[in-house]
């Protein structure tokens, strides 16, 4: 392996803007924010604006849009076959 090639893999922590939410995890992503975490240490900052917190199919809010009554009619042609 080439020395000095790959990209510097540190803690980071990632802040969901959209609600109260942050996790310290391992990243090359580089940042010129800084935030003390709940150790004590200062941990370069990333805020994104989605996360498992806010994001609706993890939060079981996802909802399936039936646009057009597709699902009825789809229902509907192959149900005259069983009848």
């Amino acid at each position: 392996m080439k020395a000095d090639i790959h990209p510097n893999y540190r803690p980071v922590v990632f802040q969901d803007i959209s609600c109260d939410f942050s996790i310290l995890t391992r990243s090359t992503i580089k940042s010129d924010e800084t935030i003390k975490w709940e150790d004590g240490n200062e941990y370069p900052l990333i805020k994104v604006e989605v996360s498992s917190k806010s994001h609706p199919f993890y939060t079981g809010q996802h909802k399936i849009l039936d646009s057009g009554g597709r699902v009825d009619r789809f229902k509907k042609r192959y149900q005259r076959g069983k009848s």
